[in-house]
């Protein structure tokens, strides 16, 4: 964002202003140029604040989009599983033994 604003609140408060004989009231600019500085100041202010919170958006929505990820590839795993109960595993696991250990194991 600073590289698209020219002036910052000291450039204004400096700006030096050539006086002719038909010119402004010095008194008159320089108050107009207090309230400019003021809101410039606050709005710079806002900026600070609002690029500490979309950091800290853009931090919270990265952690929750891999937490979606997670759960995304947890419950693919627990569809893929739905139907496989404990008897089902249970068979299985004894199938194996008869394999790794023979018939007569049981």
């Amino acid at each position: 964002m600073e590289d698209k604003i020219t002036l910052t609140t000291n450039d204004i408060l400096e700006q030096q202003f050539k006086i002719d004989a038909r010119g402004y009231r010095p008194q008159e600019v320089d108050k107009f140029l207090d309230i400019i500085i003021e809101d410039y100041t606050k709005y710079e202010k806002l900026i600070r604040r609002y690029e500490e919170e979309l950091k800290s958006v853009l931090s919270e929505n990265s952690q929750l989009k891999s937490e979606l990820r997670n759960l995304k590839s947890t419950l693919s795993v627990a569809e893929n599983n739905k139907g496989v109960t404990n008897v089902d595993i249970l068979r299985r696991l004894g199938e194996l033994e008869k394999i790794v250990y023979g018939e007569e194991h049981n």
